[in-house]
């Protein structure tokens, strides 16, 4: 079936350059293996959603590629440059919405383009203009205690996309939140995301989400972490994530990366014993 043909990263990638890339990458905690032998190329512009169990190495791959955690098996580059702690190409969206609770909004949203020295005058006006297309407006003003946790998530997007940063790296930033808002935060990212194709790196345990949201969807097996499938998704753009739950296409390809979730959590069991 067409629909749900799995690509491999090298053909994934040729369509244009690799802004992201991964061979060979292995990560030990002492004597755990948490990633084995992960190879994976990312094209510019692409959204590219990395699913599976608990455990697989999902967010260490982030970490890696922000230079939080050093390399030691394996080489990657991002923009052609090794990965390297504060690097102004790349933009991180954690789990938790991280507010500083002595900010405002406005102030939570400008910090990131403050600390990589965004002129006061200049990081204000875009801080203001993302708050307002996160549905914030009029809330600029408020502490993030006055704020629900969806409007936090909201708050740390906008600071998320205030940075002039071509790499998203995003860590489940939409775990946490109820089903209505969850839907709606992904539309946002979308709409956000369509302004200006930046290249998404997105981790989430929800395999729809990751369908809506992707162009690929790599999925990865149970610890030690490999690859075991990399699933185009080939749903026209723009997409509004609510509008697909019934299309014939989106439950295709959701089914059949549960299969190979499904599959990769087998082939990891078979290994152990």
């Amino acid at each position: 079936m067409s629909a749900v043909a799995p690509v491999t990263p090298a053909a994934a990638s040729s369509a244009g350059n690799a802004a992201i890339s991964i061979e060979r990458l292995t990560v030990r905690f002492g004597e755990v293996v948490a990633v084995d032998d992960v190879s994976l190329s990312i094209g510019e512009g692409e959204f590219v959603s990395i699913v599976g169990p608990s455990g697989c190495g999902k967010t260490t791959v982030l970490n890696l590629l922000t230079g939080l955690v050093p390399l030691a098996e394996g080489r990657i580059t991002m923009l052609g440059k090794a990965p390297a702690v504060g690097n102004p190409d790349v933009a991180y969206m954690l789990a938790r919405d991280c507010l500083l609770p002595w900010r405002t909004a406005l102030g939570n949203a400008c910090y990131g383009m403050e600390v990589r020295g965004v002129d006061e005058r200049a990081r204000e006006a875009r801080a203001r203009e993302l708050l307002a297309r996160v549905g914030l407006k009029g809330f600029e003003d408020k502490w993030p205690k006055q704020l629900s946790h969806g409007m936090r998530q909201r708050c740390a997007l906008a600071r998320t996309f205030c940075l002039d940063a071509p790499v998203l790296l995003m860590d489940e930033p939409f775990g946490a939140l109820d089903a209505q808002t969850k839907l709606q935060l992904e539309d946002l990212l979308l709409e956000l995301w369509n302004a200006r194709r930046r290249t998404v790196v997105f981790i989430t345990h929800d395999l729809a989400e990751a369908v809506a949201l992707s162009d690929r969807v790599v999925v990865m097996s149970a610890r030690p972490g490999r690859i075991v499938a990399d699933v185009r998704i080939p749903l026209e753009r723009p997409r509004h994530v609510r509008s697909l739950q019934k299309d014939r296409h989106f439950l295709e390809l959701y089914a059949h990366v549960w299969e190979e979730l499904e599959r990769g959590l087998g082939a990891s069991a078979e290994a152990i014993t």
